[in-house]
């Protein structure tokens, strides 16, 4: 399978939502609070994006085990 451009966008922004999780549960550091400001408009587009870019996987992720197990 081929990673597409909306493929690596949403894993990079996944990524970057988790990496920001790890930091705030491990030294209550927001990092994306710390670059565009606390809950200022561009860290919410920030979160907001790390949300859907989740949904986005965990709906690429189900649709391609569908996929899979028909295969099989």
């Amino acid at each position: 399978m081929r990673l597409n451009t909306i493929d690596w966008i949403a894993y990079a922004l996944t990524i970057i939502g988790g990496l920001n999780w790890g930091l705030v549960g491990a030294f209550n550091f927001d990092l994306v609070a710390a670059i565009f400001g606390e809950m200022s408009l561009l860290s919410r587009i920030v979160y907001i994006l790390v949300g859907i870019s989740a949904i986005y996987l965990i709906y690429t992720g189900t649709k391609l085990r569908t996929h899979h197990d028909v295969a099989h």
